[in-house]
């Protein structure tokens, strides 16, 4: 193995460390705002590091670009799901009956 598959195995080694953080901390937090903070920041980072190990491995140029525009998007929509789902916890009108 040469030196760039060690790296790339070391970042996804990572990356799955902080999916692996992001549902524990899902599961033990005390509050939905904690366990919601927790969950997407990990799952950001941890997919940022995933792309990270997997650019070094991609065939060519056009899937390394394909992978980043992946994080990308995934970023903008877990910040934009996060921030719906704790305004709609905030204002208390949700269906979970408190």
């Amino acid at each position: 193995m040469d030196p760039v598959q060690w790296l790339s195995g070391g970042f996804l080694i990572v990356g799955a460390f902080f999916f692996v953080a992001g549902s524990v901390g899902l599961i033990r937090l005390p509050d939905r705002f904690s366990r919601l903070h927790a969950l997407t920041k990990a799952d950001n980072v941890g997919l940022g590091f995933l792309v990270l190990g997997l650019l070094p491995l991609a065939p060519d140029l056009f899937y390394g670009i394909k992978l980043t525009l992946i994080w990308l998007l995934v970023v903008v929509a877990g910040a934009t799901g996060a921030h719906l789902i704790a305004k709609r916890a905030l204002r208390g009108d949700g269906e979970d009956g408190r």
